[in-house]
């Protein structure tokens, strides 16, 4: 073996050859029962209240009997399923020869933070829902997010970190709004193109959604660091405390000498339901929640501003963000930490990953409940919570049931505080600061196929576009944009020199 790592190889006269000898190889390997390797977990009831993260990562070993699994397809559609289009069975195969480097320097080629997406992509949707495994033989399919976490981890660990090769520079400016997972990639992909990027970021600590949203836990602060590093040593500067909007506007940074600009500011808005008592003391966003424990030491009573919880907590929703939630005040104490969503387990959108995990760990489960009102004491700290049982009726736009109430059906629970994370709006500053820019009626702005606005020379991707979405879709907007971004100054700027 060892021509499917070259690509050219695939294009060559003896092509239909190689496709035979694949085949065969694929039946040789379906046959063979080699059982879907196991991600190491932290023992629940440790995990839980502390912040370790839940997945230990696979070992050398595990790594390459998972490795060998891979079938070698003729049409690798997984490759399909990945939106940064990585070269899965290509950076499979080297971590098969025992070549963990070059498979890192496989991933890098199409992914700027490869140990992020191997601990958050929701793989089981995407690249891995596409593997043979699954669609031809009612299979597990290959654990393409856990070899992409060993390779990140092992070549991050080896101190043989590489980056991928760059143009050279070409002093061209380009500015990156937002150092989220759009922003950093777009911004490694400009690396590659030779130009000089500067991301400027609106908090005080880089890595946007990476790091105020995901909590310890699931995606440690060093691990996005250090791909943070990795794309500083593409030469990328970045820029904190400055809000694209107020600190400068674009037209601003055009006077000095910016030529292109990509918006990833992400939907940091987030969204309340406008019930009677929101309002009440002790209920907060899940923004607010996930961004003060994991941003301003809120979960650490002794810091000045501790983020208040008690003993029975409830986060309303059923997505990622609830399950980060639910899962953090767990572990700063609560006894009850309590999901409530509007329709069965089988609805839920977040991770099936997350939710076993979540169960694991003690958190509680109410569904097909629906809260209505919000009950205080005579302090105006909440203290109960009305739910409404909820019936699935017939399907909505989504595709999932639609939830309807259940009439007299009303019953209260004591909370100590409420988190709510029913979803997310785009943050409105760019937009507000620029009139002429195209939107959507949710405030999103408009795109066109190559990520553009409708201001030349300004694009945009990732959750400002996409209104909240995965961390691998704004990945992918980022990658797209890098290659529209190229386009536009090949096509306006450089065509004018």
């Amino acid at each position: 073996m060892g021509k499917e790592l070259d690509k050219e190889y695939y294009k060559s006269e003896r092509k239909v050859e190689w496709r035979n000898v694949l085949r065969k190889e694929i039946k040789s390997k379906a046959r063979t029962e080699v059982v879907r390797v196991e991600m190491p977990e932290a023992d629940p009831n440790v995990r839980n209240k502390s912040n370790i993260e839940v997945n230990k990562g696979l070992t050398l070993e595990m790594a390459k009997k998972e490795a060998s699994r891979c079938l070698d397809c003729v049409v690798p559609t997984c490759v399909v399923g990945c939106p940064v289009e990585t070269n899965i069975p290509k950076f499979v195969k080297y971590i098969e020869n025992n070549d963990i480097l070059g498979a890192a320097k496989v991933l890098k080629e199409n992914n700027s933070l490869p140990a992020i997406c191997g601990r958050v992509c929701p793989q089981e949707i995407q690249c891995e829902a596409q593997c043979v495994y699954v669609n031809k033989l009612k299979k597990e399919g290959s654990a393409i997010g856990y070899l992409e976490r060993f390779v990140a981890d092992y070549e991050r660990e080896s101190g043989n970190t590489s980056i991928p090769d760059l143009e050279e520079p070409n002093g061209i400016k380009m500015a990156v709004v937002g150092s989220g997972p759009a922003g950093l990639t777009v911004a490694g992909e400009l690396a590659k193109f030779g130009y000089d990027v500067t991301v400027f970021e609106a908090l005080h600590d880089l890595g946007g959604v990476l790091k105020y949203g995901i909590p310890e836990f699931r995606l440690p602060k060093d691990i996005v660091d250090a791909e943070i590093d990795n794309v500083k040593q593409m030469g990328v500067k970045f820029v904190t405390n400055f809000i694209v909007g107020k600190t400068a506007t674009i037209d601003d940074l055009k006077e000095e000498g910016f030529k292109a600009f990509f918006v990833a500011s992400g939907a940091g808005l987030p969204n309340f339901m406008n019930i009677p008592g929101e309002n009440f003391s002790g209920i907060q966003s899940a923004n607010e929640f996930l961004t003060r424990v994991n941003l301003m030491n809120g979960g650490d009573n002794d810091f000045d501003t501790p983020v208040h919880t008690g003993k029975n907590v409830v986060i309303v929703g059923g997505g990622n963000t609830a399950m980060d939630s639910v899962r953090t005040a767990k572990r700063m104490g609560a006894e009850r930490a309590i999901i409530v969503y509007r329709r069965s387990m089988d609805e839920m959108p977040a991770r099936a990953e997350e939710i076993k995990h979540a169960i694991e760990e003690g958190i509680e489960f109410i569904n097909l409940a629906s809260p209505v009102e919000y009950f205080a004491d005579e302090n105006g700290m909440v203290n109960k919570m009305r739910v409404q049982k909820m019936e699935l009726g017939e399907p909505d736009a989504s595709g999932r049931r639609r939830p309807a109430p259940v009439e007299g059906s009303e019953y209260d629970i004591d909370v100590d505080s409420v988190v709510i994370a029913v979803g997310v709006s785009p943050n409105p500053i760019v937009q507000q600061s620029m009139p002429e820019l195209e939107t959507t009626k949710w405030n999103t702005i408009k795109v066109d196929d190559n990520m553009m606005t409708s201001v030349p020379g300004l694009f945009a991707g990732g959750d400002i576009v996409r209104g909240g979405a995965t961390v691998i879709l704004a990945m992918g907007d980022g990658r797209k944009a890098g290659k529209g971004m190229h386009k536009y100054i090949q096509e306006t700027v450089l065509a004018e020199v």
